[in-house]
């Protein structure tokens, strides 16, 4: 599914669910629906850009694709778990500016 049709569908049930009645701040909601979004368009088995990058250069097999994409999904989920643990990381410029 594309990442705005995935959040169209999903957001009018999370976010009052998340920010409403479980207290999370919108901002770190949003950075956080948005990291999950891209993991979810690079991650097999419908991970739609490895599709993509698989039309552009055909001649790559899926599995060096996989293998390649490896660090960036490493990054993210790092950043997910970070940002879950210590959510003062997403939230200290909306804060202090």
């Amino acid at each position: 599914m594309d990442t705005l049709a995935m959040m169209l569908v999903t957001l009018p049930v999370t976010y009052p669910l998340v920010v409403t009645i479980c207290g999370f701040d919108p901002i770190w909601f949003g950075i956080q629906l948005v990291l999950l979004c891209e993991i979810g368009m690079i991650t097999p088995p419908v991970g739609v850009n490895i599709f993509v990058l698989q039309g552009i250069a055909p001649e790559v097999s899926q599995g060096k694709i996989v293998r390649g994409i490896l660090p960036f999904f490493l990054l993210l989920l790092a950043s997910v778990i970070l940002f879950t643990f210590f959510p003062q990381l997403v939230l200290f410029l909306p804060t202090y500016v």
